[in-house]
C-alpha cells in the first residue's frame, strides 16, 4: 500500500507478525518502504532502547514534530510525515476514531446532556476501542463525570469484558444502550444520545452522505421532526460556533469606506484583510478593499496554496480591485457569478470587451479573447502599467443556478481542474482571487472544496478530513464563508464525486506482477487525477459529470487498499 499509494514521509503502525504485542513501523523513504520495530514491555513503548513512551500515540507524535531523529542501518534518515490511516471500524457518526480522553471530556463536558456518548479509538492499546459517557454524577472538579469504558476487539469480535461478543461495534453499542454497564465500582452506566463527529475518513465519505441522506429524508418524511437531523443538524451546529468569532472589522466600518461595501454587514475582518499598496495616506481609509487573504491553517505545506476571498466588484471599486490584482502578482481569477442574475446587479463587469481595453487607474486593461465552455467562460486578460505588462486568466462560472447549488458537483470539478491547472503554470504567481457577489457564500464553498482536494491529493484517499472544522477555519479569516445548508452538502458531494472517481483511476491502475523496481512513481500516477496537474494545459474541455457518472456505476465496491484494525 504505502509503495503503491503512499509518497515520501507516508507510514503506517501495525501490530508485529513475529512478536505478539509488539508493532512495526513502516514508512515510505523515497520509492522503497523500511520497517522499524517498536517495542510494547507492557509498561511502555520504545524503539529497541530508544525514549519510553507511555501510548504507541505518543511514540508517534514525538518522532513526527522532529523531537527525535531515526535513521536505517546506513545513516539515511528517516521522516515521518503523513499517516496513512486505516479505515475505520464503523461508518457510526458516534464514531471520533483518533481522540485522546481528555479531549473526549472536553466535547462532552461541553455539550452538558447526561446519558451523551462516543466511541474512541484506544490510544494506550491501539486495536482497542473506547465508550466515553456523560453521566449524572459530578466529578472532583465539580463537572459532570464522564465514564471511559475499555471495548476490546478479540479476534476481529468486540467485548467489554464477560461472556458477550459482538461482530461489530455498532451491535455492542445498540445492545448496551438497552440494559446499561456497570462499572467496577457498582455504579451503573446508561448511555443514549450520541455526540455526533463531523470527521471521516476520506475513502468512507461515500457511506457518511448517505448516512446524512438518510436521517435528513426521514426528518422530510415527518419522522424525528422534534430533532436535528443530517446536514442540517451539522450545518446548524456551525452557525452557532460562529456566533462565538469575535474579531474587529473597524476598517470597513469607516464612514469613508461605507460606500465599498457592496453589502453593508459584510465587512472584512482588520487582521485578515487585504491591504492596498501605494495608496495616498493623507486620504483615510484610502487603502481598503472588501477582500481577505485565505489559506488552510489545519494543514500547512512547503508550498502553501493562499487565497483571496473577495466581493463582486461596484462600479466605485474597479481600480481598486486591479490595484489588488497588481500588487498581489495574481494571474488567476475565478468568478463564480453572472453580472446579473434575475434581475439583480451581481458584479460590475471588470474587464473590457473582447478586442478593446480599458483604464483602470494607473493600469491598462486588455481583454484578448473568450472562450466558452458548458459551464463557464475563459478570458485571456493583459494588464499592463507603463512598461510592464501581465497576463491574467479570467475564469467564470456560468452553471451556477440563482438560487440554490448545481445540481451535481461534476462541472465544477472539472471547472477547478482547469483553474488550478492554469495557476500551476506560474509557480511565481500570487494568491487566486475567487469572489462570487458578497464574496462568502459560493466563493466559501469553491475555496473549501479546492483546500480539502488539495490535503486528498497530498496525503491521499485514507487521510482524516472534517469539512465542518474546514468551514469554522476559513470563518476564522472571512466571516460567513459557506452560507446555506445546501452549499454544506453539495461541498459533501464535491469531495466524495472527487473520492469515488480517484477511486476508479486507482483500481484501473495495472498493480499484478509489481515489484519493487516497477511499481509506479506514486507522485506520478498521483497526477493522472490530481486536480493541480492535467495533460491538456491549454485545452478547455466541457463538463465531465456524464463520465464520471458513468465510472461510478462501473466501479467496484471493494474499498481502497488500507490497514485494518486487528
Amino acid at each position: 500500500m504505502l509503495k503503491l499509494r503512499g509518497i515520501h514521509g507516508s507510514f503506517l503502525a501495525r501490530p508485529s507478525k513475529k512478536n505478539v504485542g509488539d508493532f512495526s513501523l513502516s514508512v515510505r523513504v523515497g520509492e522503497m518502504v523500511t520497517h522499524i520495530r517498536i517495542q510494547n514491555t507492557g509498561d511502555y513503548y520504545d524503539l529497541y532502547g530508544g525514549e519510553k513512551f507511555a501510548t504507541l500515540s505518543e511514540l508517534v507524535d514525538y518522532y513526527t514534530a522532529e523531537n527525535g531523529i531515526l535513521q536505517d542501518k546506513d545513516g539515511i534518515t528517516i521522516e515521518l510525515k503523513y499517516p496513512f490511516n486505516c479505515s475505520d471500524p464503523t461508518t457510526e457518526r458516534w464514531y471520533h476514531g483518533h481522540l485522546s480522553g481528555p479531549n473526549a471530556e472536553k466535547l462532552l463536558v461541553a455539550r452538558d446532556e447526561p446519558d451523551t456518548f462516543l466511541v474512541r479509538e484506544s490510544l494506550s492499546k491501539p486495536g482497542d476501542f473506547v465508550l466515553s459517557v456523560l453521566t449524572n454524577e459530578r466529578s472532583k472538579t465539580g463537572t459532570k463525570r464522564v465514564s471511559h469504558i475499555k471495548i476490546m476487539c478479540q479476534n476481529d469480535r468486540y467485548t467489554v469484558g464477560g461472556s458477550e461478543m459482538f461482530d461489530s461495534l455498532t451491535d455492542l453499542v445498540e445492545h448496551y444502550k438497552r440494559i446499561g454497564i456497570e462499572e467496577m465500582s457498582g455504579n451503573w452506566v446508561f448511555f443514549k444520545q450520541p455526540y455526533y463527529s463531523t470527521r471521516v475518513n476520506a475513502a468512507d465519505i461515500d457511506s457518511r452522505v448517505k448516512q446524512l441522506d438518510q436521517t435528513t429524508q426521514k426528518m422530510q418524511d415527518g419522522e424525528g421532526q422534534k430533532s436535528k437531523a443530517g446536514f442540517w443538524e451539522e450545518f446548524d451546529a456551525l452557525q452557532k460556533l460562529e456566533a462565538k468569532v469575535k474579531k474587529s472589522r473597524e476598517e470597513g466600518q469607516r464612514p469613508e469606506n461605507k460606500s465599498k461595501n457592496r453589502y453593508k454587514n459584510i465587512l472584512p475582518f482588520n487582521d485578515t484583510r487585504v491591504v492596498l499598496q501605494n495608496s495616498d495616506p493623507d486620504v483615510v481609509g484610502s487603502d481598503y478593499i472588501n477582500a481577505n487573504y485565505m489559506s488552510n491553517t489545519l494543514w500547512e505545506s512547503a508550498n502553501q496554496k493562499v487565497y483571496i476571498a473577495t466581493q463582486g466588484c461596484l462600479a466605485t471599486t474597479i481600480n481598486d480591485f486591479w490595484q489588488m490584482v497588481w500588487q498581489e502578482n495574481t494571474r488567476v481569477i475565478v468568478m463564480t457569478t453572472r453580472e446579473v442574475e434575475k434581475g439583480r446587479n451581481k458584479c460590475v463587469p471588470y474587464w473590457p470587451d473582447i478586442k478593446s481595453s480599458e483604464e483602470v487607474g494607473q493600469y491598462v486593461v486588455s481583454c484578448n479573447s473568450e472562450t466558452v465552455a458548458a459551464d463557464y467562460k475563459v478570458r485571456v486578460l493583459v494588464m499592463a502599467p507603463l512598461k510592464h505588462c501581465r497576463t491574467i486568466w479570467h475564469y467564470q462560472y456560468m452553471s451556477w443556478p440563482d438560487h440554490g447549488v448545481p445540481q451535481e458537483p461534476g462541472g465544477v470539478l472539472s471547472f477547478l481542474t482547469q483553474v488550478n491547472t492554469k495557476q500551476a503554470e506560474h509557480p511565481d504567481a500570487g494568491p487566486m482571487i475567487i469572489h462570487c457577489s458578497a464574496g462568502i457564500g459560493r466563493t466559501g464553498t469553491i475555496v473549501v472544496i479546492d483546500m480539502i482536494l488539495e490535503t486528498i491529493d497530498t496525503l491521499g484517499l485514507d487521510c482524516d478530513i472534517d469539512i465542518s472544522k474546514y468551514i469554522q477555519m476559513v470563518r476564522e479569516q472571512r466571516s460567513g464563508m459557506v452560507q446555506t445548508e445546501a452549499q454544506y452538502k453539495f461541498i459533501y458531494l464535491a469531495v466524495s464525486e472527487y473520492i469515488q472517481t480517484t477511486k476508479a483511476k486507482n483500481f484501473a491502475w495495472p498493480t499484478k506482477g509489481l515489484s519493487d523496481q516497477n511499481t509506479p512513481d506514486v507522485e506520478n500516477h498521483s497526477a493522472a487525477f490530481s486536480l493541480s496537474v492535467h495533460r491538456n494545459k491549454e485545452d478547455v474541455y466541457e463538463n465531465l459529470s456524464k463520465a464520471k457518472k458513468d465510472q461510478k456505476k462501473q466501479k467496484s465496491d471493494k474499498k481502497s487498499g488500507s490497514v485494518r484494525k486487528r
